[in-house]
């Protein structure tokens, strides 16, 4: 069971597979009351990934390199809450399989410019996958998004759609973008929103605005500072992957 430490809100507790005698302790994701809400499982690979990008020492390209790994666990992980029917096929031994295959159209839309860094991820997994943009600023002083361009496919009203952004903080852009994507005919529940790292505030404020909308996440950490950035953090994960 995990336990908060005194000092800060985080959570730590051993992580390992259950035979192993032996299990380090280690910082792991704060939970949330949400059904609509999915923690990727924290396991040895990813809090060592995740080690990798919070590190101040990391260097881009090492940043670059783990961060595509976390992206690749999460753009996974959310296909696998698109939905599926019974497909069954034969093997080329001439046996029968009954297997599943996803049903509609589906296409990812990046909150630039550090979303963009997850598109690359999501075309690992779908070939030929539609991607449209959503330019989306964040007033440094009153922490308030503004709207500045957005370029979507034409027929996104009828496709499930993988809203990509790393970081989510006050929720903000993410919240602003999904009502782009609703008044352009998008159900939400068609939505899923994916991030590396996300504060508890965000999540409370986005789960509760849209109860229906999936959010795919590695890591809620322990909250935001006084400026709204998510401590204890990564930096500026677009300054980090793109130019640092």
């Amino acid at each position: 069971m995990a336990s908060p430490t005194e000092n800060h809100k985080t959570y730590t507790k051993c992580v390992g597979p259950d035979y192993r005698p032996e299990k380090p302790i280690a910082t792991v994701s704060t939970e949330v009351p949400y059904d609509n809400v999915h923690t990727l499982k924290q396991t040895p690979q990813l809090i060592a990934l995740l080690t990798m990008i919070r590190d101040k020492n990391t260097q881009r390209a090492d940043f670059i390199f783990y961060s595509n790994r976390i992206i690749r666990l999460l753009v996974e992980e959310g296909l696998n809450h698109l939905p599926v029917v019974e497909h069954a096929i034969t093997t080329p031994v001439g046996r029968t399989y009954a297997g599943v295959m996803f049903q509609g159209k589906i296409c990812g839309v990046s909150i630039m410019r550090a979303g963009e860094a997850m598109e690359q991820g999501l075309r690992d997994c779908c070939r030929s996958v539609r991607i449209g943009k959503i330019l989306i600023q964040r007033d440094e002083e009153t922490s308030q998004p503004k709207l500045f361009y957005d370029k979507l496919p034409e027929d996104i009203a009828d496709r499930w759609v993988l809203l990509l952004d790393p970081m989510f903080a006050t929720g903000g852009s993410a919240t602003m973008a999904v009502d782009v994507l609703i008044s352009r005919g998008v159900p939400e529940n068609r939505i899923l929103f994916l991030n590396l790292i996300a504060s508890p505030e965000g999540i409370h404020t986005f789960a509760k605005r849209f109860p229906k909308l999936r959010v795919v996440t590695a890591f809620i950490d322990a909250g935001l500072d006084e400026k709204n950035y998510i401590v204890p953090g990564l930096g500026d994960f677009g300054d980090r992957f793109y130019t640092m």
